[in-house]
C-alpha cells in the first residue's frame, strides 16, 4: 500500500490541500476551502476530511506553508509590541529617519550594548528595562530587544530576557538569535516583528496539532519557511518570522513541481496578495540581504519575491481623483456575507435610493463581529458596536448614525478591524465575478446589487466597471513584472500632475500603442507559470501583454500546497572572522560563532576552526530538525571588506519516523 505525504496552505482566503504518493510525488487529490479566521482549525479540518485515506497511518509527513504572517504585516494587524533598544544612538536613529522601520511606534532606548570588539559601551540598564516592562505588560503582548553589536556579544540581551521575564509574564525576544547581521536597524525590525507574530503563528499552530490529533494524524509536521526550506514545529512557533513569505515560496516551489520547468516566472493570484517569484536552475531566487514585506526590511534571508495587495478579495473604491482603486485592503466579498446573512441583500435594496442622499462607497462596507474581543475594552463606544454586531451585521452609515458619530475612529474602529475582531465587507473583484459567471459560489443578486451602487459613483454601467477593475488588474500585474524583474520604478503620478518619465511613457506606450510615432513593446524572456484560482481568468491577458507563453499546470489551484510538502528541511549554523587591531596593525583575529569567540594568530586558523564548526553545528542541528543524512553547502557572505561571514547549510529530506513535535 503507498505512502502518503499531505501539504497544506492556509491563506489569508482560502486554507489548499493536496495529498501526494511518498514516492512518486503524483497527486492523489486535492481540496480548497475558506479559511475560517475565527478558527482556523475548522477550515483544515475541512480539507482534512476531503483528502485523508480510510487509514490515515499511511500518512508519512504533513508539510504546511500559510500566508499569516505575512498577510498580518502587510496588512498591519501584527500584535501589539514593544521593541528595547540596548545602546542605539537616539540621534543617529532620528537623523536618518530610522524611527518608522522599527515595525512598533513602542520602541524605547536604554544604556548598554557592545562595540565591534565585544566590549560593552556602558552598563547596562537593568533598573530601567525593568520598571518599562512593567509599565508595559498591559498594553503589549510581548517585548522584544536587540542590542548594539549582539551578533558579537549577546550578554546585554541576554540579562535583559532574564530581568523582563523575572518582572513580567510577557514573551520575550532577542535580536541576535534570529539574525547575525551587523545592520542594527534590520536586526531590530525582525526581532519586533517577530514579536507581534508570535501569538499569530502560535494559534495557527495550535489548531493545526489538533485538527491532526482529532483525525488520528501521527505524522511528523513540518513548516515552510520563507525561502522555501521546511523547519520543525517547535523552532517555528519561536521564530515566526522566518515564516513571512512561506506561502509564497510554497506557491513558486509548486508551481515549478507542477510545470516541470527549470527557468520561469510563476505568479500567484490569491484572495489577498498577488506573489511574484523566479525559478532559475530549478530553485527558487533567494534574497540573501534579508527579505523585506510590506514596508519593512528584515533580516531574514528568504525567497526574492514580489507580493503587491491585489487579489480576489480587495477593496474596490475610488480615491481623490475618482480613479478606480483595487486594494491594498482586503475585506469579505459581499456575495459571501450576503449568503451567510440574508439581512445583508435586504440592505443592500436600499442603497440605491441612499445613494441620492449621500454618495459613498461606505454605503455598501459592511461590519460584522469576526471573533468576540479576549480583553475588555476601554473604550465605551466599542462595547456598543460590538453588542450591535451580536445582533447581526450593519453597514457602516448605520452604525454611526445610531451611536451619534460621525468617524469610525471614534469608535476605535482601526483597532477592532487589525485585531480582527471586526470583519468588513464591500464590492471586490470576486463579487464581479459572480457577475460574470466565472466564478459564482455565493449570493449573485447582492453582488449585481452592490456593484450597480459602485458603479454609479463614478457614472458608470456595471459593464464599464467589470471592464475596468478586469484592465487594471491586468495592468497591475504586468507593472509589477516589470518593476520586479528591471528593479525600476512605475509609479503613477498623484493629484492631477503631469508625468515626465520616460520609463512610465514606455510602459503606457506598450499597454496602449497610441503614440502616432514612437511605439514600445516589453517582453518576457522566460514561461509564466501561473498558480491559484483566479489565474486563468487574468493571466491570459497578462501573457500576451508580456508577449510569452501562459502554462496552466495541472492542480494550479492549490499548487502552493504542492510547494508546502515538496521542500526540504535546512538548517544554516554562521560565523564571523574579524581582524584584532592595535591602531592600524593586524594582531590577529577572532573567529566569532554565535555568543563564543576565539582568537588566533593567522586568518588561515580562524577561518578553518570557524568552518569546522559551524559545520558540525549545522549537520547536529539539521538532524535534531528532522532532516535526514543532510549534505553540507558552506559560503562566504558578503558583509563587510576587513570582515568574513561563513554560513554552513545542512540540507536533507524530512524524517517520517516520528511523531510531530508538540
Amino acid at each position: 500500500m503507498n505512502e502518503l505525504v499531505l501539504g497544506i496552505d492556509t491563506g489569508g482566503t482560502y486554507t489548499d490541500g493536496v495529498l501526494l504518493e511518498r514516492n512518486g510525488r503524483h497527486v492523489v487529490a486535492t481540496a480548497k476551502t475558506l479559511t475560517t479566521r475565527q478558527d482556523l482549525r475548522w477550515g483544515i479540518l475541512q480539507v482534512l476530511d476531503e483528502l485523508l485515506p480510510d487509514e490515515p497511518e499511511r500518512v508519512k509527513l504533513v508539510a504546511i506553508s500559510t500566508t499569516l504572517a505575512t498577510n498580518a504585516i502587510a496588512e498591519g494587524k501584527g500584535r501589539p509590541v514593544a521593541l528595547f533598544l540596548l545602546g542605539y544612538d537616539p540621534d543617529l536613529v532620528r537623523r536618518f529617519s530610522f524611527e518608522g522601520q522599527f515595525a512598533t511606534p513602542r520602541f524605547e532606548y536604554f544604556q548598554g550594548g557592545h562595540d565591534l570588539y565585544g566590549k560593552a559601551q556602558a552598563p547596562l540598564d537593568v533598573a530601567g528595562i525593568v520598571a518599562r516592562a512593567k509599565a508595559l505588560q498591559d498594553e503589549v503582548e510581548a517585548i522584544a530587544v536587540s542590542g548594539y553589536f549582539s551578533p558579537f556579544n549577546a550578554s546585554h540581551e541576554e540579562q535583559a530576557y532574564q530581568a523582563i521575564t523575572e518582572a513580567t509574564d510577557l514573551p520575550v525576544v532577542l535580536g541576535y538569535q534570529l539574525s547575525s547581521h551587523l545592520n542594527s536597524v534590520q536586526r531590530a525590525t525582525t526581532a519586533a516583528l517577530n514579536a507581534s507574530l508570535l501569538s499569530i503563528l502560535q494559534a495557527f499552530m495550535a489548531a493545526m496539532h489538533r485538527a491532526l490529533d482529532e483525525r488520528h494524524i501521527t505524522a511528523p509536521l513540518m513548516v515552510l519557511r520563507g525561502d522555501g526550506t521546511l523547519m520543525n514545529t517547535a523552532l517555528a512557533q519561536q521564530r515566526p518570522v522566518e515564516t513571512v513569505h512561506s506561502g509564497p515560496a510554497a506557491s513558486a516551489i509548486g508551481g515549478r513541481f507542477l510545470a516541470g520547468l527549470d527557468k520561469s516566472l510563476v505568479i500567484d493570484i490569491g484572495g489577498t496578495t498577488t506573489d511574484i517569484a523566479v525559478i532559475d536552475g530549478g530553485r527558487v531566487a533567494v534574497s540573501e540581504q534579508g527579505t523585506a514585506v510590506g514596508p519593512y526590511q528584515t533580516a531574514i534571508r528568504g525567497a526574492h519575491i514580489h507580493s503587491l495587495g491585489l487579489g480576489g478579495d480587495s477593496k474596490l473604491g475610488f480615491d481623490v481623483e475618482d480613479q478606480l482603486t483595487i486594494g491594498p485592503e482586503r475585506v469579505v466579498p459581499i456575495a459571501y456575507l450576503a449568503q451567510q446573512h440574508p439581512v445583508v441583500y435586504e440592505e443592500l435594496k436600499q442603497v440605491n435610493h441612499r445613494l441620492q442622499k449621500r454618495p459613498s462607497p461606505d454605503l455598501i462596507e459592511f461590519w460584522f463581529l469576526q471573533r468576540e474581543p479576549r480583553r475588555f475594552l476601554a473604550n465605551g463606544r466599542a462595547r456598543a458596536v460590538i453588542e450591535m454586531l451580536r445582533e447581526r451585521p450593519y453597514p457602516l452609515p448605520t452604525i454611526l448614525e445610531r451611536l451619534g458619530l460621525l468617524h469610525p475612529l471614534q469608535v476605535d474602529g482601526r483597532s477592532l478591524i487589525d485585531q480582527e475582531i471586526i470583519g468588513r465587507a464591500a464590492l471586490t473583484p470576486t463579487d464581479l465575478l459572480h457577475l460574470s459567471g466565472e466564478y459564482a459560489p455565493w449570493h449573485k443578486d447582492a453582488a449585481r446589487l452592490a456593484a450597480v451602487a459602485i458603479a454609479r459613483l463614478r457614472g458608470w454601467t456595471v459593464e464599464q466597471l467589470q471592464a475596468q477593475t478586469h484592465r487594471q488588474i491586468v495592468e497591475t500585474i504586468t507593472a509589477a513584472v516589470i518593476t520586479y524583474l528591471s528593479g525600476q520604478t512605475l509609479t503613477r503620478s498623484k493629484l492631477y500632475s503631469v508625468r515626465d518619465d520616460l520609463g512610465a511613457w514606455l510602459f503606457q506606450e506598450h499597454l496602449t500603442g497610441t503614440h502616432p510615432y514612437l511605439g514600445s513593446k516589453i517582453s518576457l524572456k522566460i514561461p509564466l507559470v501561473g498558480i491559484g484560482a483566479p489565474a486563468a481568468i487574468y493571466l491570459p491577458d497578462v501573457a500576451q501583454l508580456l508577449g510569452t507563453e501562459l502554462i496552466l499546470p495541472p492542480h494550479y489551484q492549490v499548487a502552493n500546497a504542492v510547494g508546502a510538502v515538496a521542500g526540504s528541511v535546512m538548517v544554516s549554523r554562521e560565523a564571523w572572522i574579524y581582524p584584532l587591531l592595535q591602531g592600524t596593525h593586524v594582531r590577529g583575529f577572532y573567529a566569532q560563532i554565535g555568543p563564543e569567540r576565539h582568537r588566533f594568530a593567522h586568518l588561515d586558523e580562524a577561518l578553518d576552526y570557524a568552518r569546522q564548526t559551524i559545520s558540525q553545528q549545522a549537520l547536529d542541528a539539521a538532524r535534531q530538525a528532522g532532516a535526514v543524512d543532510p549534505h553540507l553547502e558552506i559560503c562566504q557572505l558578503p558583509d563587510g571588506a576587513e570582515s568574513y561571514r561563513l554560513r554552513a547549510s545542512a540540507i536533507g529530506n524530512p524524517d517520517l519516523s516520528s511523531k510531530y513535535v508538540v
